[in-house]
């Protein structure tokens, strides 16, 4: 077991905003008899476990347990941020779907029918708007000069650091929403609709200031240069599809910088990214924690692997669980990258391709809520690498965000699409250390489809997918099919407004300034 754990607060009190609020009045400074800032200014050393919380609205539902939700209203299980992240980015894209069909799950498993009120879409929302302001609050706070700290410009740059990711993803999934900054932080009234040019230049802004001001190494599982770097090359990588201008060069010039200076090395076993001893990885750059006994949630790591599993063809306790939920399958769009039979990929020579339960299992998913169709993913599990620890019913398996193999490969498209400042040789080269890595004959030769092919092989359930391919423009359309694109089981045609998701109701409700997105 890791040891690892989040330090509550006693005054977390402080620190829980009301999601509405957070959309709507922005009026957010706690109205306690102890401050915040009274509790740091008596207790400087009260500054890491308020980082800590913050670092945890990633990881876990609350820091309160499992069985509570920092999303008033929402429940604990289903609104922690990587379960949404691996809803939104990996459910409505080609390799993987969910069979509970429940409550929205099954509009996001065939990209159809999405609406505005479905839970998930305002579970991921709120999650944001519930992170952004109280990395503001603590941000402010921070900057006065009543609270003393001897590290304050880089807590104050890991805070801002996590405010960026979250606009991140909200420029990804939503495209658009208010933009709560240090300025506008104290609104007492609706702020106004922020485009998504607008809030992309905030975080670009932000995070080439704070860059210079992380460390270079950091505490395990906090922000340093790479991770800020990271964020930016993803920022830029996806920048065409953002803000309709490309910016492949500054995404080649920051990977090349994660890559150089980072000091990360491509693990010789793949699986030990994804096994419960993944916290002595080389190759992670910035992963959000779980743990079996005290980082608990249903919605980490825990929904891939319990998730992934069912009594009915699989022993949850091979895979270091003790419950089996029965409900994500990939489909032949992700196996098939690696051959075309069950046989196929048990005799390939890539270990990736074994990472695939096809015993009792059919290749092709007929129906989406049949578990025996299509193969469960076991790339996740609850287990350390070598194959030692005992089932849980929690994972102690973290997720990793940012990872080398995806800078390597950030390099190498930036290459294929003529960046300056990088060339071909060297992308040739780091692409085949990734596929070297597990076990497949190298390329001579790079072209984009095979770039988002290899991305596929190594990046699955790694939350990036549907993002992918939307920037290489197979995400719309009927270009690219896979099983139940568009709810129907071979595929079929989806509109282009499906590259963003709805502005949820209640957002919109609590703020009329916001404007639902097209299409919906």
């Amino acid at each position: 077991m890791k040891n690892i754990k989040f330090k509550l607060l006693a005054f977390a009190a402080v620190l829980m905003l009301s999601t509405q609020s957070c959309v709507r009045d922005l009026d957010t400074e706690p109205k306690y008899d102890m401050t915040l800032e009274y509790v740091l200014q008596q207790d400087p050393k009260a500054v890491e476990g308020m980082l800590s919380r913050l670092y945890a609205s990633f990881a876990l539902s609350s820091v309160k347990g499992p069985g509570d939700s920092d999303i008033s209203g929402a429940d604990p299980g289903e609104s922690p941020f990587i379960r949404g992240l691996v809803n939104l980015q990996d459910f409505t894209a080609d390799g993987m779907k969910n069979r509970w069909g429940d409550n929205g799950l099954d509009q996001l498993t065939t990209t159809s029918n999405w609406t505005d009120n479905n839970k998930f879409f305002k579970y991921a929302y709120d999650r944001i708007y519930y992170t952004v302001p109280q990395a503001t609050n603590l941000i402010l706070i921070m900057k006065s000069d009543n609270v003393k700290y001897e590290n304050k410009e880089q807590v104050v740059s890991e805070l801002r650091f996590l405010r960026a990711l979250s606009y991140y993803y909200l420029i990804d999934l939503f495209g658009k929403g208010v933009l709560v900054n240090d300025e506008t932080f104290n609104t007492s009234t609706p702020l106004p609709e922020a485009s998504r040019t607008e809030l992309f230049t905030f975080v670009e802004t932000e995070l080439k200031d704070i860059e210079g001001k992380l460390p270079a190494q950091n505490s395990y599982a906090r922000a340093n240069k790479s991770a800020a770097r990271m964020l930016l090359a993803k920022l830029y990588l996806n920048a065409e599809v953002y803000t309709g201008t490309p910016r492949y060069n500054d995404a080649a010039s920051y990977i090349t910088k994660v890559i150089s200076e980072g000091g990360y090395q491509l693990e010789g076993n793949f699986r030990k990214n994804f096994s419960a001893d993944n916290n002595t990885s080389k190759e992670i750059i910035f992963p959000l924690i779980a743990d079996a006994a005290s980082s608990q949630s249903y919605g980490n790591t825990t929904y891939i692997v319990n998730g992934s599993i069912s009594t009915d063809t699989m022993t949850p306790a091979d895979f270091g669980a003790t419950d089996g939920w029965a409900g994500h399958r990939a489909t032949k769009a992700w196996y098939g990258l690696f051959a075309g039979s069950a046989a196929g990929l048990q005799s390939s020579p890539d270990v990736r391709a074994k990472l695939f339960w096809s015993a009792g299992h059919n290749w092709e998913m007929n129906d989406y809520k049949t578990w025996t169709d299509g193969f469960p993913s076991d790339k996740f599990w609850n287990k350390n690498s070598d194959g030692s620890g005992s089932a849980t019913s929690f994972s102690s398996t973290d997720f990793p965000l940012f990872r080398l193999s995806d800078a390597y490969l950030i390099y190498a498209e930036c290459a294929v699409r003529g960046a300056a400042g990088t060339s071909m040789g060297q992308a040739i080269t780091y692409f085949n250390q990734v596929r070297a890595r597990a076990g497949a004959p190298v390329v001579s030769v790079l072209s984009l489809d095979e770039v988002l092919n290899e991305r596929g092989r190594e990046l699955g359930l790694e939350g990036v997918r549907r993002q992918d391919l939307i920037r290489f423009g197979k995400f719309t359309g009927g270009s690219y099919l896979w099983p139940w694109k568009g709810g129907v089981k071979n595929g079929t045609a989806i509109s282009d407004n499906y590259k963003l998701f709805p502005i949820p109701s209640t957002a919109l409700q609590a703020n009329p300034n916001l404007t639902q997105n097209p299409g919906y």
